[in-house]
């Protein structure tokens, strides 16, 4: 009697999109690689803490293309804490940090382990999306292009304020085809608020003693300049705010 043989199944690159099965949120995978975190000095609006530094991602990762929807929020959740109610496809907001950890200890009870905030690392990269211009490919930024206070443009015309949040996927996605980075809400991040480092680190993960979260890309009530890949703001992790959301990452 012969032996058979057995012939292991060809293992190609995970998919580059993926949706959850639990919420429906749309993931785009990022492959490791090297990029400069921080604003040059010449780069207006530039604050002394965005120093310019090289940063190592080892890992690849997922990334969700939007922000997290209130309706999304309300399928985990059985709830919508949103001052802006009555648009499921909006970015949920007035969620803390606090918050959004219990989001998604519930995401990965239901739905198998590995979501979480991305760094703030991660999210730059991610922001930048190859580039190196203040929006990624990017040296402007208007209330046509993102949901900011259009009445602060950034190297562009003056436009207007919308006052509140709108759909996912209302502007054009950047380069690797994120929606929102800049503007809607502000997105918490996992890292606490620490001094950059001067020289090359990888995989740096915000780990300092703090008082506050970091979050990134601006909001419907800050203008253009606050949306900018560079700028770092941040929030006490029990804070909650019309203007404040966040996005998901996956391993």
């Amino acid at each position: 009697m012969g032996t058979k043989r057995l012939i292991a199944p060809e293992v190609g690159p995970p998919p580059r999109a993926w949706t959850d099965p639990v919420a429906g949120i749309d993931f785009i995978r990022l492959p490791p690689g090297t990029f400069t975190m921080g604003t040059p000095p010449a780069e207006p609006g530039r604050e002394p803490q965005e120093v310019v530094h090289e940063v190592t991602l080892t890992h690849a990762f997922y990334l969700a293309k939007n922000e997290v929807t209130q309706g999304q929020w309300t399928r985990v959740m059985g709830d919508n804490p949103s001052h802006f109610k009555d648009c499921a496809s909006c970015p949920v907001e007035q969620v803390s940090f606090y918050d959004v950890e219990q989001f998604i200890r519930r995401l990965n009870e239901r739905g198998g382990s590995g979501y979480r905030l991305p760094t703030e690392a991660e999210w730059e990269y991610a922001c930048r999306a190859g580039g190196a211009s203040p929006f990624g490919h990017s040296s402007s930024l208007s209330s046509r292009d993102a949901n900011i206070d259009g009445n602060h443009p950034y190297n562009a015309p003056r436009g207007t304020a919308r006052n509140e949040t709108t759909r996912a996927g209302l502007f054009p996605p950047n380069a690797w085809g994120f929606f929102d980075m800049p503007g809607n809400v502000w997105e918490w991040t996992a890292d606490w608020h620490c001094p950059y480092p001067s020289g090359a680190v990888t995989d740096p993960a915000g780990s300092c003693a703090s008082a506050h979260r970091v979050i990134r890309g601006g909001s419907w009530k800050f203008d253009a300049n606050s949306a900018r890949c560079g700028l770092r703001y941040t929030h006490r992790p029990q804070d909650r705010g019309y203007s404040l959301g966040f996005r998901l990452a996956h391993d």
